[in-house]
């Protein structure tokens, strides 16, 4: 019986030029099609372009179970690249263990910040590399070193990865243009901390197949490969697969991991599956699947979570790049929350409830955020109140095609690539995909969001001990018909009900079922005196006084709610 191989997906991120491929080939002993930027526009610009994949063996550490067996290391080198970004987004959902390389020279660079933001978001354990210490001087070396490790200790330390391993070496001494007889210092200790790190990642062979694929080519004769690594499920020779992007179904002929002949491979492999003939230009990269497993959506409810470095607010309206699966799309957000009521209510983790309501909100609600007016009058601390859950409504510009509760980044990638600042502006979960083109008209009014509404006018006179005339609520070509019934209270504490429209200037009735208070009735007689007593041409400069008059004018207010997806626009109260 052959010896078991485990199979860890280790990601090598970092900024550009911290020396992540020179490192990932140091490691290697062996190197998939995809390895060692191979591409030709990658050697030519001498920066990774696309996830690099190579792999390292090594004997089985005790922590991993009895018996004989590998320890495989599928290293995934990721561009360092700014603009590459969405690359390294969908890397990073494959990966088990990272490797934060840095250039000991330079420290934390912001490409370093933003493949630690997303490390935190995707991935359980890291190391930290120093990389190039035969750049500072022998005499000085030791104490530079110790300097960024405590540096780096510090930047970590209010993250998942404090207290991580940080480990020297020097991948490629002499740097790119060294002779390769030059020794690569540290890496052996950098492969035994690697291999404390490791641990038995959850492999679950059950469920739908789905690869993500990341390099696709033909060989004559034989058919299409398209090497990946397997997100869920398992594949198996005869299989058929989908490759929803081209709407084909095609046979699994053959398979090898690592040049190594297979018959079956399952979640968490690194694996070429060759399948019969297809363009390979067609397919870069992408998904594919069990057929029929995957949907393709044109718009997406998420939970989700502010990266804490992004700087500004999140924005109800503001486009964002949406990061799906393996795809980047142009789309559009709308925030919202639990109702204030419901804030600390523990929320089932990835189900969302179509029964209950929730409130719009114009921003995402963070300590740094305005909070909404329904919040503030909900706290009386001062301190803005936070819900424990909140979620977006994503709008696609274009269709996307993913499985469900797959994560979900949002960015903002057309910021300055030369700022210093974070482009990762928040994370979550597809909850829900919308397969409709319509969802506008056949999904969204499922979804009950509303709009607090707070409208406030001012009683002007009284008419009797049950009824008053209000102005200032409406305007004058409001239709005041469709707001018939509505309660509303005055300033004094009374209940009303608004009767009907009165007069042509946006005046209207309002009824109080239990009659006006002695006080409020010598309040509002007292004002409609003053004012007629001023004569009708008084009656503006009346209106302006009375606001600084000590008989403070009675004021009227409408609270409803419309729920932001009824085509009716229905007016709700409590």
């Amino acid at each position: 019986m052959a010896a078991r191989v485990l199979n860890v997906n280790v990601g090598v991120l970092g900024h550009i030029d911290s020396g992540k491929t020179a490192l990932a080939r140091a490691l290697s002993t062996t190197g998939s099609t995809a390895a060692f930027d191979r591409a030709p526009q990658s050697r030519a610009r001498g920066i990774t372009l696309d996830l690099g994949f190579s792999c390292l063996r090594t004997a089985l550490p005790p922590q991993l179970g009895p018996g004989p067996g590998e320890l495989q290391f599928t290293l995934v080198d990721c561009p360092g690249h700014a603009s590459l970004i969405r690359t390294i987004i969908g890397g990073a959902q494959i990966i088990d263990l990272m490797m934060l390389v840095i250039d000991v020279t330079k420290g934390m660079q912001t490409q370093s910040a933003e493949c630690l933001v997303i490390g935190q978001i995707a991935c359980q354990k890291m190391v930290v590399v120093l990389n190039k210490i035969d750049l500072l001087p022998e005499g000085k070396r030791q104490s530079a070193i110790e300097k960024m490790t405590k540096k780096m200790q510090k930047t970590l330390e209010n993250t998942k990865f404090a207290g991580c391993p940080v480990v020297a070496v020097a991948a490629k001494p002499g740097g790119p243009e060294a002779p390769e007889s030059e020794n690569p210092l540290g890496v052996s200790e950098l492969i035994e901390v690697l291999k404390s790190q490791a641990y038995l990642p959850s492999r679950d062979p059950s469920g739908h197949f789905l690869m993500a694929v990341d390099h696709c080519f033909s060989i004559k004769g034989q058919g299409t490969v398209m090497t990946g690594t397997i997100l869920s499920g398992s594949v198996s020779l005869g299989d058929n697969v989908e490759i929803p992007a081209l709407k084909v179904t095609k046979r699994v002929k053959s398979m090898q991991m690592f040049h190594t002949p297979v018959t079956c491979a399952i979640q968490g492999d690194r694996v070429g599956v060759c399948v019969t003939q297809f363009d390979p230009k067609l397919l870069e990269r992408g998904l594919i699947c069990t057929p029929d497993s995957l949907h393709t959506i044109h718009a997406a409810i998420i939970s989700l979570k502010k990266i804490q470095y992004f700087r500004g607010a999140l924005q109800t309206k503001a486009k964002f790049h949406i990061t799906v699966g393996h795809e980047t799309v142009m789309g559009r957000v709308m925030f919202f929350s639990p109702a204030p009521a419901n804030f600390n209510e523990e929320i089932q983790e990835n189900v969302f409830d179509f029964e209950k309501d929730y409130l719009y909100q114009e921003e995402y609600l963070s300590n740094d955020s305005v909070s909404s007016e329904e919040n503030k009058e909900n706290d009386q601390a001062g301190e803005v109140q936070l819900p424990k859950q909140q979620w977006a409504l994503l709008e696609f510009e274009k269709p996307v095609t993913c499985p469900k509760l797959c994560l979900v980044i949002g960015s903002k990638l057309d910021t300055d690539i030369h700022a210093n600042t974070c482009r990762l502006a928040f994370h979550g979960v597809l909850l829900q995909g919308m397969e409709d083109k319509n969802y506008t008209e056949t999904f969204l009014p499922k979804l009950k969001v509303y709009k607090q509404k707070h409208k406030e006018g001012q009683v002007e006179r009284v008419m009797d001990d049950y009824s008053v005339i209000g102005r200032s609520l409406f305007k004058k070509e409001t239709n005041i018909q469709i707001f018939v019934g509505l309660k509303v209270k005055l300033s004094t504490g009374e209940d009303g009900i608004i009767d009907g429209g009165f007069g042509q200037s946006g005046k209207f009735k309002i009824r109080i079922p239990d009659g006006l208070k002695p006080d409020t009735k010598m309040v509002l007689t007292a004002a409609s005196k003053k004012k007629s007593k001023g004569g009708k041409e008084d009656m503006t400069k009346e209106d302006e006084s009375s606001k600084n008059d000590s008989a403070q004018p009675v004021t009227i207010s409408l609270i409803f709610k419309r729920y932001v997806f009824d085509t009716q626009k229905k007016m709700i109260q409590s």
